[in-house]
């Protein structure tokens, strides 16, 4: 597929429609081929390149860590811990949202656990009611600002950028994208012996691993899941062949992926130059280890063609060292959504009037029934965005 040569801090009209960026950034190139830097012989290779995305935050004080208790963004705060400690520097400050409304949302058992076991003094732990719905003051305040930026709720950093004033900020974005198999994941794992070889199966997994681009985009077009009410046919059907056709285009090889798919990628571009835009009001740096380029490039010579073997073992084999052996095992997982419809957006989705959104790729009838829904589809909240901006807020910078 193409590079997009749309901006790289802004959605498409039609990204902003199904609520995600997608494809190649123009102007990204590839990471190259090379070997990670060595280890220590305490440190694997690509713990050091780890760490070494980490210490400029550790240097630029006050550091906080967006840290939610999940395993990747314990890793960012154990990680700048014992780095900090080592260099004789300050300790991060971890930064924690508290919903109490929003059950889902509690992680203070995983999240004790971890500064417990770091020895942390300092913790900022602000409680929120509505402040962070989709349109609550908080996101208001962004919108008016920076106007839309991808994600909807990047607005969830803003209060750790505020704390952060003139130092730096820590996140875990990325590891979703760094431990992501390739799509046509089966074939690695036959090849790799990490699952039996079927005779059943066999004919799938020879198209899948041979079939030219062209024709898995066929193939993958015709199981999307974007058959959203609020998109018209034609931006449907668009939006589904765009889709497909990235998705094919994607490497077998994991390491192949990781430096030519995934850092190229839209998702991963678009979001960082978000959250930098989002700093620089702060004079934040941010820092995304996980989606660091030296980062993804350790992981591609670590893990190879058959990529990890899952985000627990991989995170405990690297960092196990520095936190409990439970937080790797858990399969538990936070939900924010309650967090981020709970109120204000709902009130300005009954009394939207049509306005801010592009008719010719949106049904405004159909968008509307979505937001009048109890839980809309988190897809169609950037649209909700640039709706109120348009229609109570300010023209997009």
């Amino acid at each position: 597929m193409r590079p997009s040569a749309a901006p790289v801090d802004r959605l498409t009209p039609l990204e902003t429609a199904w609520g995600m960026p997608y494809g190649r950034q123009l102007g990204v190139a590839p990471l190259p081929r090379t070997p990670p830097p060595a280890g220590d012989g305490t440190r694997s290779p690509l713990r050091a390149a780890f760490e070494a995305a980490v210490l400029p935050a550790l240097r630029r004080p006050p550091c906080l860590v967006s840290f939610s208790g999940g395993r990747d963004s314990s890793v960012v705060l154990a990680v700048a811990t014992s780095l900090a400690r080592r260099a004789g520097l300050a300790d991060p400050v971890p930064f924690t949202h508290r919903f109490p409304a929003v059950p889902d949302a509690d992680e203070t058992s995983w999240q004790e656990l971890v500064v417990g076991a770091l020895g942390l003094r300092e913790w900022q732990r602000p409680q929120w009611s509505d402040e962070m719905d989709v349109l609550g003051p908080v996101a208001r305040a962004v919108l008016l600002r920076d106007g839309v930026l991808p994600p909807f709720n990047g607005h969830l950093h803003e209060p750790v950028l505020a704390a952060a004033r003139g130092g730096s900020v820590l996140t875990g974005i990325g590891g979703d994208e760094l431990f992501a198999p390739v799509r046509r994941y089966p074939v690695v794992r036959v090849a790799a012996r990490r699952a039996p070889l079927r005779a059943r199966r066999v004919p799938s997994l020879l198209f899948t691993a041979a079939a030219p681009g062209r024709v898995r985009a066929l193939r993958t077009r015709r199981h999307l899941p974007v058959a959203f009410g609020w998109l018209r046919p034609d931006a449907e059907r668009r939006l589904r062949a765009e889709l497909a056709r990235d998705r094919a285009s994607e490497p077998l090889r994991w390491d192949a992926s990781a430096r030519t798919w995934v850092w190229p990628g839209r998702i991963l571009q678009v979001a960082a130059r978000a959250k930098e835009r989002m700093a620089t009001a702060h004079d934040v740096r941010v820092v995304s280890p996980f989606s660091a380029a030296p980062v993804l490039t350790a992981a591609a010579a670590t893990w190879g063609w058959a990529g990890p073997r899952g985000r627990g073992p991989e995170l405990a084999r690297h960092f196990g060292d520095l936190l409990p052996a439970q937080l790797f095992a858990r399969e538990t997982k936070a939900g924010f959504d309650g967090a981020f419809w709970a109120g204000p957006g709902a009130r300005f989705a009954r009394r939207w009037r049509g306005g801010g959104v592009d008719t010719g790729l949106v049904d405004p009838d159909a968008l509307r029934a979505e937001w009048l829904s109890p839980l809309p589809d988190l897809h169609s909240l950037t649209l909700l965005q640039q709706a109120w901006l348009a229609e109570e807020g300010a023209p997009t910078r």
